[in-house]
């Protein structure tokens, strides 16, 4: 039997090669003749380029950079011979860098991504794809255009500080961006535009740390950016505001437009350099996951996708999740066949099953593994 391993990862838990690992050493165990075709998944957000790496002839480059309160932190890009380079914005601006206390969207700053992206200009990159998602900043790239030579400034002409909410004085903007002709590429799910009730502060701003009176505060403070970089910046698209995708990663994705950039979905790129439409025409079960298998997962995400991939081939598709709260008919219309939870796997809520399934997820993932070869394997 030819089996396709194709998980997202478990947030705060396994990266998609340890869920893939888990899951196949489990499924070894009871049925060690099958063929498993390992391809772990992700769209734009952390493990983008652990994925990447595995996929693709390229070299990685370790790059210093800071993390979303301004400290140091380790960061890397992937740079092919093709001159196409890849960063992964959840390495500076990701929200797992920082401990509950200190998410404050008002004051996170993307600069930590503009210096991953002007590595990668200093090493020849001549297009750049970004993976947007995870992240705890809500600066509409402010921080990243500042690290790449353009610094928003207030109505003296000083440098305003980093974070969204320091862009309600906004005035101009100083300088140019260093990108020698660069392409960048944001590469995301998320359609949302940067501003108004389905923006950047509305939708991710509370997952950040902000309340209500933040959410509209940094609006405001993004809208009155917005104005700035569409007088100020050469080649600024017009409607920045309300174009699709500029939302993402806390108006990454508008920063992006701004510089002439576009935006491309992340697990169609990904999905592509693994490979995986040929694998889904060569296997006889696919079983792919994530952290918590919910109504939003069917609206874009990776399961979604390769659910839907499976379906329109008549190939069954098994969902492993941390967490299933999504309706069986609901999931069966998205093609899932099957769905297991590690919380129910270990005696559910009532029974520490949260907590187990958080401390132990490798071993409920070999057992589910098991199980899966068990009912499935010929």
């Amino acid at each position: 039997m030819r089996v396709l391993l194709c998980p997202d990862k478990f947030a705060g838990t396994l990266s998609a090669p340890d869920v893939a690992e888990a899951v196949a050493d489990g499924w070894h165990e009871v049925a060690g003749g099958d063929e498993l075709l390992v391809r772990p998944l992700a769209d734009g957000g952390p493990g983008f380029l652990d994925v990447l790496a595995d996929a693709l002839d390229a070299r990685r480059v370790p790059v210093p950079t800071v993390d979303p309160l301004g400290r140091p932190a380790a960061g890397e890009i992937l740079v092919t011979a093709d001159g196409t380079a890849y960063v992964e914005s959840a390495q500076a601006c990701g929200l797992h860098l920082l401990g509950p206390a200190e998410r404050d969207p008002k004051a996170t700053t993307s600069y930590g991504l503009g210096l991953l992206i002007s590595a990668a200009v200093e090493h020849g990159a001549r297009q750049v794809v970004i993976g947007l998602g995870g992240s705890a900043t809500n600066d509409a790239g402010a921080g990243m255009l500042t690290a790449l030579g353009v610094t928003p400034l207030d109505e003296a002409g000083l440098a305003l500080p980093y974070g969204g909410a320091a862009l309600a004085a906004v005035a101009a903007l100083g300088g140019a961006p260093r990108l020698r002709d660069a392409r960048l590429v944001a590469a995301t799910d998320v359609d949302n535009p940067l501003l108004g009730l389905h923006g950047a502060s509305n939708v991710f701003g509370p997952q950040k740390g902000a309340d209500k009176a933040d959410v509209l505060l940094l609006d405001a403070a993004l809208e009155r950016f917005a104005a700035v970089l569409e007088r100020d910046l050469p080649g600024c698209p017009a409607g920045l505001g309300v174009l699709p995708g500029g939302g993402a990663a806390g108006g990454l994705g508008a920063a992006i437009l701004a510089l002439g950039g576009s935006c491309e979905s992340g697990i169609g790129l990904v999905t592509r350099a693994i490979g995986l439409d040929t694998a889904l025409d060569t296997v006889d079960l696919v079983i792919t996951g994530e952290g918590s298998f919910d109504h939003q997962s069917l609206r874009g995400k990776v399961v979604a996708g390769v659910a839907g991939a499976a379906r329109d081939r008549g190939v069954p598709c098994v969902v492993l999740a941390g967490r299933v709260s999504t309706g069986r008919r609901e999931a069966a219309a998205a093609g899932v066949t099957e769905a297991y939870s590690l919380v129910e796997h270990f005696g559910g809520e009532e029974r520490g099953g949260i907590e187990a399934a958080m401390g132990r997820p490798a071993e409920g993932l070999r057992a589910l593994g098991a199980r899966l070869a068990r009912q499935w394997s010929r």
